[in-house]
């Protein structure tokens, strides 16, 4: 396994073990629909925390790891694959020419991947949502536009783009492998701070609906 990324899901881990403790259940709505970050992720698989752990629990080690192998994949990129890097530098400087704010960006993972704002209540509607202050897609610059691509070109474009889904794909098994072995460490905390706090709402949940509790 490649020392630098077993250190950097590590690092991941610790950064997670240290934000565990301060998670309530209070601090985080529910969903709407399924996280596509985390359903059936082989990342949290990897880690024992699949089962029986809330999502808002899960979603910031997810997203700290889809960042590593993110990283780990543009770096692969910039050194070997030219013509990619090329094309996502270009998509990068059209993206930032819109000069326009991003709701979305910036943020930590705990709230990386999530959805922008909460479901409104037709009753009492919002005076604005952040979804508005998203940049609608625009023309692009044609500075940013370079030639259209020949043929040739093409073909080399399609093969460094499966070059690094396969250096994705390596570094993804190669941080699974990483996480099995803080396993021990991760459901600790699981069981230490997070299983309690589980354990009382749904105590306090039953003795809302027993009738025979009050």
């Amino acid at each position: 396994m490649d020392a630098s990324i077993e250190s950097r899901v590590g690092r991941e881990v610790e950064a997670w073990l240290r934000w565990v403790p301060k998670w309530q259940p209070g601090t985080h709505r529910a969903r709407s629909r399924l996280c596509q970050h985390c359903f059936g992720s082989p990342v949290l698989r990897a880690a024992g925390l699949d089962t029986d752990v809330p999502h808002a629990v899960q979603h910031p080690l997810s997203m700290r790891i889809k960042t590593l192998i993110e990283d780990e994949v543009d770096t692969y990129t910039s050194l070997n694959l030219p013509m990619l890097n090329r094309e996502l530098g270009l998509i990068e400087l059209r993206r930032e020419a819109q000069a326009a704010y991003h709701p979305l960006e910036g943020l930590g993972p705990e709230f990386d991947g999530v959805d922008i704002d909460p479901p409104a209540d037709p009753n009492e509607p919002y005076l604005f949502m952040f979804e508005d202050f998203v940049p609608p897609p625009s023309a692009d610059d044609p500075e940013l536009v370079p030639p259209p691509l020949s043929a040739e070109e093409k073909a080399a474009l399609r093969v460094e783009m499966r070059l690094a889904d396969d250096h994705a794909l390596l570094v993804g098994k190669q941080v699974c492998a990483a996480l099995v072995a803080h396993r021990p460490e991760l459901q600790q905390a699981i069981a230490r701070f997070v299983e309690p706090q589980v354990q009382a709402l749904l105590a306090d949940l039953g003795s809302t609906l027993d009738p025979h509790s009050t």
